[in-house]
């Protein structure tokens, strides 16, 4: 074989050679590794004939500043094929803040949808067919209580709970080590979450009420590697809260699904998946004794990718997200939302969206990717990178686990934030010098360009409607009612009970999230990040 002119190593440190053949998956069993589709470990998939029988559910991202807003963009996605839906939120509502609060001034319905009280929520499900359309709720450190608001919107469509399908994010963790977006220590923050995965293995059993964001932890600056390791060590705690509350593993655990991230190198990526699915369910077997094939199953979204997205040329993100809906299919992912080609700008406009939504319906209509299963498998290279990221994921969990003291203490610590910071750093120096290749921003650059994006321009008015709407329902409610059932959420908190059934009585009186909020603080406490130099 000819010298190789040029070395090639992946994000994840993988080194590539030039050719791959029989030798390099001499070690693979194809019984033991791959198995059929639907069986352990899945590494080809978790249904029998995956997209053939089903295809990949839809889930666009969406949320404006006004729950009507909100609600006229779900209805337009719906209407144009869209099959369940992916709340955005705005930051004070992530942060539990109230649409009046001087924190959240400038912020209201900035980023997503503001929500106060249920009529809030109310206002945003209207019309929108709960028993057929499931809801992803991307909230974290208050998901308890906006959970709580949902499930009593589900009641209120004559929907009974047990019927009800969704996910909440509710990853405190990864919050921690991302976004940012935290307000309570990890240890009460923590209990929150095994509050709500008791809660719905025993009321809602067919909705997941964690979904493990490996995504932000990856736009964060981790690698691939890193972004599978962390959040299957997260979900590992996660998996504990419920055991610790005396569920056996396969009363839950199938719950439990995953928000994975899509951009970078398309193999790598596929590879990341495939190895994800088998690492997983030899976890849930070997680590926790699962017994169902069901608990076992890594059930995820992957959301491409708005690491990936530029400000440079932004019709190339166009290209970009149909590469990553591309991947999404070939890895064999449940459920796929595409970022829109605009949304290194702003929130995307129906355009975009639509852009967005028509390249994932291509592929399922004229691409031939719902033919046949796992259709990359066998490749001498995509079986090899399959392997090798296995094996490094596992090496990643076994270095939280023993040298960190567990994901648990290392986020607490600050030892995750710093390693995925540093990674952050690099990657930023490698798209500076050019060393880690972007098309237009380090490649093929246009200095005059011309962008023609459409801005989404933050409406203070929508602030000032929100407002409005709050002291109306204060206004309107019973403030007895309110302030009996606010003493249960605190006192739920303090005495360590189950928060939701407290929470729902709060959601149904029309307490404010914010009011909510602090009475957790009351009981909780404020976190306060780690610092060191």
């Amino acid at each position: 074989m000819p010298e190789d002119p040029r070395p090639i190593i992946l994000e994840s440190g993988i080194p590539v050679e030039p050719v791959y053949g029989p030798e390099a998956i001499a070690d693979l069993d194809p019984a033991r590794d791959l198995g059929h589709p639907g069986e352990f470990p899945f590494t080809r998939g978790i249904h029998p004939l995956m997209y053939r029988t089903r295809p990949w559910t839809m889930r666009q991202y969406a949320g404006f500043g006004t729950p009507a807003e909100t609600n006229d963009r779900f209805k337009f996605l719906i209407g144009h094929g869209q099959n369940a839906l992916n709340v955005a939120f705005d930051l004070p509502t992530q942060m539990g803040l109230d649409s009046d609060d001087p924190q959240a001034e400038g912020e209201v319905g900035r980023v997503g949808m503001a929500v106060d009280t249920l009529a809030d929520m109310e206002i945003a499900f209207a019309g929108i067919q709960l028993e057929k359309i499931s809801v992803s709720l991307t909230m974290n450190a208050v998901a308890a209580p906006i959970m709580a608001m949902f499930f009593v919107v589900a009641e209120k469509h004559g929907l009974a709970l047990s019927e009800l399908r969704g996910t909440c994010q509710n990853d405190i963790l990864k919050e921690y080590i991302g976004r940012g977006a935290w307000i309570f220590p990890v240890e009460p923050a923590m209990r929150l979450i095994g509050d709500t995965i008791q809660f719905c293995a025993q009321n809602t059993p067919k909705y997941y009420p964690v979904s493990v964001c490996g995504y932000h932890i990856r736009e964060s600056g981790a690698n691939p590697v890193q972004e599978i390791a962390y959040a299957f060590c997260i979900a590992r705690a996660y998996i504990r809260l419920g055991l610790e509350r005396r569920l056996q593993v396969d009363e839950f655990a199938d719950r439990i699904s995953f928000n994975f991230d899509i951009f970078g190198n398309l193999f790598e990526q596929v590879a990341k998946f495939r190895a994800a699915r088998r690492l997983w369910a030899r976890i849930l077997r070997d680590e926790f004794g699962a017994q169902k094939p069901a608990t076992m199953q890594l059930k995820m979204i992957a959301g491409g990718g708005g690491g990936g997205l530029t400000i440079e040329q932004p019709e190339n993100n166009i290209v970009r997200g149909a590469y990553y809906a591309l991947i999404s299919a070939l890895s064999g992912t449940q459920t796929m939302a595409l970022c829109s080609y605009d949304e290194a700008y702003t929130i995307p406009t129906e355009k975009a969206a639509l852009i967005s939504l028509r390249t994932m319906q291509i592929l399922v209509e004229e691409m031939g990717l719902c033919d046949t299963v796992d259709p990359l498998a066998g490749s001498y290279y995509v079986e090899w990178l399959t392997n090798e990221m296995e094996k490094r994921i596992a090496t990643e969990i076994r270095l939280v686990d023993e040298e960190l003291g567990g994901i648990v203490r290392a986020v607490s610590e600050g030892a995750i934030q710093r390693a995925v910071a540093h990674l952050a750093w690099r990657y930023e120096q490698g798209l500076q010098d050019g060393s880690i290749p972007k098309v237009g921003v380090n490649r093929y650059r246009m200095e005059e360009e011309t962008r023609e994006v459409e801005l989404h321009p933050y409406n203070p008015r929508q602030a000032e409607e929100s407002v409005r709407r709050l002291e109306e329902i204060r206004g309107a409610r019973d403030a007895e009612a309110v302030g009996h059932a606010l003493e249960g959420v605190r006192g739920s908190a303090a005495s360590g009970a189950n928060v939701m059934p407290s929470m729902m009585e709060a959601a149904r009186a029309y307490a404010t999230l914010g009011e909510i909020t602090r009475a957790l603080k009351d009981a909780f406490g404020e976190f306060r990040e780690p610092v060191s130099l």
